[in-house]
């Protein structure tokens, strides 16, 4: 695996080495340039969530204590979403629902930069975002503190060899159910059938979870469709979506 630095420098390392479980992520380029790098510059005080590392720059500190109250500063029902790519579904979202808290769990600096632009132009308030491995910032979240949790497109691994890597699995919905109030819904959607597959299978057999429909769930309507939906529907690729909700034990 390998980590790009701001300056352009490449280091090797076995993120195995250093973590109890494998990331569920690529690391990509990281250099903002143009106006996202202007962005960072500009909003990054207001909306990104600086936390303590444990050794990689993406890794989170297990004695960092999450007070989301304190880093929105107001009580209101959050939202999650691991895996925010360029911040469209969350920056549209969260000017739908100014009543509740969006937070974005993304490793993808010039993606974070750009949900920063975003929520800066549009003059956000209810917004933040953490740059961090998703399963590290839900080990510091609180008990029943989330309202929703979004995992849209998560990097499918489709080789056999690199399955291990997904991010839903049954350790991950452990997780998630920890943090979920009760009644609390977790959307996902994938364009690999094999992997949504898996999302099914994962989630039916949850004790902690119920399927809000029979198998797939109708498109929700608050994703809004983004450039990469769009790619996976022209490459032919089916949208699987689902939605489940923490039941009340």
């Amino acid at each position: 695996m390998t980590e790009q630095g701001d300056a352009g420098t490449t280091r090797k390392f076995n993120a195995e080495l250093y973590r109890a479980e494998p990331v569920s992520f690529v690391r990509r380029g990281t250099r903002l340039q143009g106006r996202r790098l202007t962005a960072w510059e500009k909003y990054a005080d207001e909306y990104l969530i600086e936390v303590p590392r444990h050794i990689a720059d993406t890794s989170v500190s297990k004695d960092f204590d999450f007070d989301a109250a304190a880093h929105f500063e107001r009580k209101a029902p959050l939202v999650i979403e691991v895996g925010s790519g360029l911040g469209e579904a969350m920056a549209a979202r969260a000017a739908e629902e100014p009543e509740r808290n969006f937070l974005a769990v993304e490793v993808y600096r010039p993606g974070l930069a750009q949900l920063m632009l975003k929520a800066g132009q549009q003059g956000l308030k209810n917004v933040r975002c953490v740059q961090a491995n998703a399963p590290e910032v839900f080990d510091v979240l609180e008990d029943a503190s989330v309202d929703e949790v979004w995992v849209f497109f998560p990097d499918p691994w489709h080789k056999a060899k690199h399955n291990k890597r997904r991010l839903v699995n049954e350790t991950f919905a452990e997780r998630v159910a920890r943090v979920l109030r009760p009644g609390g819904l977790w959307r996902l959607a994938t364009d690999w059938d094999e992997y949504a597959d898996q999302m099914l299978e994962v989630l039916s057999a949850s004790e902690k979870f119920e399927n809000l429909h029979e198998s797939w769930a109708p498109r929700y309507e608050g994703r809004i469709v983004t450039s990469f939906e769009t790619k996976a529907h022209n490459a032919g690729r089916t949208i699987h979506d689902l939605t489940f909700r923490r039941k009340n034990s």
